[in-house]
């Protein structure tokens, strides 16, 4: 998932700490509900720390303002949290159970999941989850692992998530690695941490017998990587009509909390023609490769809106088959990509309208009409965005904010994408952990105090679907959506 598309290839890992005692003196000397951390100074403190991508992904920064202001019934439900005797122990059992969570980390990585061919993974997933108590766990029709923790009843339903699948093909060695006090292997972070902190979430859970108001959803979905085009969650959704929220677990940074859906779309286009001798056949029949660079040269004169940031690139050419040969084929992949969706859809009118005259200029020139071009969409991504003031992006920053975390708010194409545009309530956080080498084989984390960022999680997702005897839900229900 890695271009404007991931929250991942960007971010080095690199230690926050000079920048953690700043925001900690001001979140102690500032009241909780007036907690003020703007988007430009988080964003500064990323850079400052050397976190902030190139230019490839500098448009991973802040791309809302951090609430400045909580509602009171956020606030309180914190402080409820924070100061209840049972979600004290519960916190202490992540630590604790972080060796044990990092077994099923090296299990699961261990285990390649291509996309398109997550099952073995899925399997193993969903054996964890009903071995921690989770029986009715299974795999649904897409291959998503699914299991319902029932509340007490009356509560929101709320999706937990983190994908199955990873980008590396077939016969990757999976094998995890560690030295100098790292793990390395590919996926490893991207995004089997995920599941493990699920998993872990279960058992302590079970464990320490907390019994939340709300349903939490288990789910290990696939399709999130490459053309997997969020099929896992787009089924979920489609299927699970009563869902009332979602947090999904990825490599972020402690602290962020992914509010922006890009949207993309991805259109594969073939251009044919009869093809000939490139002397004997010159000047009779167009060629292939030049209408695709006809339209390859309008495609880059296309002008694009700097807010909201939307993008287009041709990432991939082939065709033609040899070098005396007027190219009977052609073909190319476009991407484009948005943070809304009304300057996406036009940008690809203007491309697929590049294409179009490309054709008719190639055929001109010669006088023919024997040159065609076709297109096939081969990825669909919606956008979408969690507002800001949303009450379930303030319960992330109540959580960060509890746990001496400064909040940014940012933006990448993830599997939240998905109920973003549907518009139900959605944000991507952290499970902990520096991370690096996304989408590489060289991929790493160093799990050194990553159960922090696991605790920091849970509590973000126990305030909004409650704590029978401590704290109400948050999250409200939604009257359930109609196919």
């Amino acid at each position: 998932m890695p271009d404007r598309g991931s929250i991942h290839d960007g971010w080095t890992g690199r230690s926050l700490l000079p920048f953690v005692f700043v925001f900690r003196w001001i979140t102690m000397t500032l009241p909780l509900h007036t907690f003020r951390a703007t988007a430009l100074a988080g964003a500064m403190a990323l850079a400052c720390a050397g976190l902030l991508p190139g230019a490839a992904h500098a448009q991973f920064g802040a791309v809302a303002p951090t609430p400045t202001t909580l509602r009171p019934a956020v606030d309180k439900a914190y402080g409820q949290l924070m100061a209840a005797p049972q979600i004290l122990q519960l916190l202490d059992a992540v630590k604790a159970d972080h060796d044990r969570a990092t077994e099923d980390l090296r299990m699961l990585t261990e285990i390649e999941a291509p996309p398109f061919k997550e099952q073995k993974r899925a399997e193993a997933f969903l054996a964890r989850l009903q071995a921690l108590g989770l029986t009715n766990a299974a795999i649904d029709a897409e291959g998503n692992v699914v299991g319902v923790r029932k509340g007490t009843g009356n509560g929101p339903k709320l999706v937990i998530s983190a994908h199955l699948d990873t980008v590396f093909p077939s016969g990757t060695d999976v094998k995890v690695k560690e030295r100098d006090g790292k793990l390395y292997a590919p996926g490893i972070s991207d995004n089997t941490r995920g599941l493990a902190v699920l998993l872990s979430w279960l058992k302590v859970l079970n464990d320490q017998k907390i019994a939340t108001v709300g349903d939490l959803v288990f789910v290990g979905n696939v399709g999130e990587e490459e053309l997997g085009n969020l099929r896992g969650m787009k089924h979920l959704f489609k299927e699970h009509l009563d869902i009332d929220g979602m947090v999904a677990l990825e490599p972020a940074p402690d602290g962020t909390v992914l509010v922006l859906g890009t949207g993309s779309h991805r259109h594969e286009v073939t251009f044919k023609g009869p093809g000939g001798h490139s002397f004997a056949a010159f000047g009779e029949v167009p060629s292939a490769i030049h209408g695709m660079g006809r339209a390859i040269a309008k495609i880059a004169e296309i002008r694009t809106p700097k807010s909201p940031k939307t993008t287009f690139t041709v990432g991939t050419v082939g065709g033609g088959t040899s070098v005396n040969t007027i190219a009977p084929d052609a073909r190319m992949a476009v991407d484009i990509r948005s943070d809304e969706m009304a300057p996406l859809l036009a940008t690809e009118k203007q491309v697929l309208a590049a294409v179009d005259s490309a054709v008719t200029e190639e055929n001109a020139r010669w006088g023919v009409n024997t040159l065609s071009a076709s297109t096939k969409l081969i990825g669909d991504r919606p956008g979408g965005r969690t507002a800001a003031d949303a009450l379930i992006v303030e319960a992330a920053v109540r959580a960060n904010t509890a746990f001496g975390r400064r909040t940014v708010l940012a933006g990448a194409s993830t599997d939240a994408n998905v109920p973003m545009a549907l518009g139900i309530p959605a944000i991507v956080i952290g499970g902990g952990g520096k991370t690096g080498g996304f989408h590489a084989l060289s991929e790493w984390i160093d799990l050194t105090d990553a159960w922090k960022g696991a605790q920091t999680s849970l509590v973000t997702v126990l305030g909004l679907v409650g704590v029978q005897g401590v704290s109400a839900p948050l999250l409200d229900k939604r009257p359930p959506r109609t196919k």
